[in-house]
């Protein structure tokens, strides 16, 4: 999870578990040649306190060599936005400003402090509410970069190691309010079934161990049929043959896996939704359709299931010059422009960055995308952004809604993925900090 000669990022709330994280990675990577380095997201609902929790976190790495980067957004606003929980939106704001910031960093692991009861809670949470296999597995050890090396530590150590080493933390307030679901199991059920056993987290740990194993064995079945699908532009195409000839238990892991193949590996298909993707493929008809959520369907074509998104490409919109020193709307998207100097530790991400101010001299526009656009993004190689579309697995259907800024014929910036790396402010240099919104989250599908 730790390879030496690489770069760690650690995500670090400054709560005891995250602490420990932080404070071990530290030493582990004294003794084996890694770099540590801590990362702070403030999703500033709790006002002053999350202010608190940065001030703290920042000024505990600067007094131990630490490198530290911090990310900060209004979640109960997006939360509002989008008509969906505030811990989800929490959840997926936290998740890409790690990810934007390791992609910047060069980093090559995302360490996060998740431990062995954090994995119980997680299953009994996902029994209670109703689960297949797949969700009485708990939390992943490892996803990509994204890696748990606590996982299998009870909280109960964690508590040893920072009083044995004397690490300061600090405490999250709504930690003890028992309207959140976690935290009403944490406090008034788990002591309840500690007393039937003792040993409940390790007992718990187990069972997830065994589960995973079987788990990931039939998912590795399902992926194997999956090996037959091929692309027809964004969309996926097999021969219905491959998914109906599976047993009951792999196929519709076989229709996730096809969804995740797109892109949607956070999909909210439930299992009746994968269970008409199989019936797609066992049944006779010939161009039958199964609608799903998000704008996705799967469509039998003859003896092939073609799953792809059913919007209709969203039209382009007019380009527009963009203001200096204001705010310009271009299509569904709100863009600041503002004077400002390129700041020494400038780790810009998809959104927000500051750009030479030479660089926009002469009429900058904002503007739908161009055949033969390309763009060398931070720490990339260049690419054309029609194939950056394809591999960020942006719909097809709202890629000519997403402005791309331009200036002289030179392409300087794509919204929500970042700026020409030559273009980048550098430190004490006059410049233009640029901040992207979506007005419409029509890039989220």
């Amino acid at each position: 999870m730790l390879p030496a000669g690489g770069t760690v990022l650690c995500a670090v709330s400054g709560g005891a578990d995250s602490m420990c994280l932080l404070h071990l990675a530290a030493r582990l990577g004294a003794e084996r040649g890694f770099t540590v380095a801590a990362a702070h997201y403030n999703h500033c609902l709790r006002g002053a306190e999350s202010d608190r929790d940065e001030a703290f976190v920042r000024d505990w790495c600067g007094e131990n060599g630490v490198e530290f980067y911090a990310g900060a957004g209004d979640v109960a606003a997006r939360a509002a936005r989008l008509g969906q929980g505030v811990e989800e939106t929490a959840r997926q704001m936290r998740y890409a400003f790690l990810r934007e910031t390791a992609r910047s960093l060069g980093a090559d692991r995302i360490a996060t402090a998740h431990n062995a009861d954090d994995n119980a809670e997680t299953l009994l949470l996902h029994l209670v509410r109703g689960s297949g296999l797949q969700g009485l597995t708990g939390i992943a050890p490892r996803r990509g970069e994204l890696v748990r090396p606590l996982l299998t530590t009870p909280r109960t150590e964690i508590e040893a190691y920072v009083s044995e080493h004397g690490v300061p933390f600090v405490e999250d307030s709504t930690n003890a309010d028992t309207a959140f679901t976690r935290n009403r199991l944490r406090r008034e059920i788990l002591p309840l079934l500690r007393e039937l056993n003792p040993r409940l987290t390790e007992s718990l740990s187990d069972t997830i161990r065994y589960l995973r194993n079987d788990n990931d064995y039939l998912n590795a079945r399902a992926a194997e049929a999956c090996l037959n699908a091929r692309w027809a532009e964004d969309d996926l195409v097999i021969e219905a043959r491959y998914i109906a000839a599976l047993p009951a238990a792999i196929a519709p892991r076989a229709a996730r896996r096809l969804l995740e193949m797109m892109g949607d590996g956070d999909t909210d298909c439930s299992a009746a939704h994968l269970n008409a993707i199989v019936d797609l493929c066992r049944g006779d008809d010939p161009s039958a359709v199964t609608f799903l959520p998000g704008g996705r369907m799967a469509q039998r074509v003859y003896k092939e299931l073609l799953v792809t998104r059913q919007a209709d490409p969203l039209p382009p919109f007019e380009a527009v010059p963009l203001k200096l020193d204001g705010v310009t709307r271009a299509g569904d998207w709100r863009v600041e422009c503002r004077p400002a100097d390129g700041p020494a530790d400038a780790r810009p991400d998809g959104y927000h960055f500051i750009l030479e101010a030479a660089a926009l001299e002469g009429g900058a526009v904002l503007r739908p995308r161009a055949q033969g656009d390309e763009i060398t993004l931070p720490r990339r190689s260049t690419k054309t952004v029609k194939k950056l579309f394809i591999d960020e697995k942006i719909p097809r259907y709202a890629r000519e809604r997403i402005p791309v800024l331009a200036c002289g014929g030179e392409l300087l910036a794509v919204a929500g993925l970042g700026a020409q790396e030559k273009y980048l402010a550098r430190p004490d240099r006059a410049g233009y900090e640029l901040l992207f919104t979506p007005m419409k989250e029509r890039m989220e599908g």
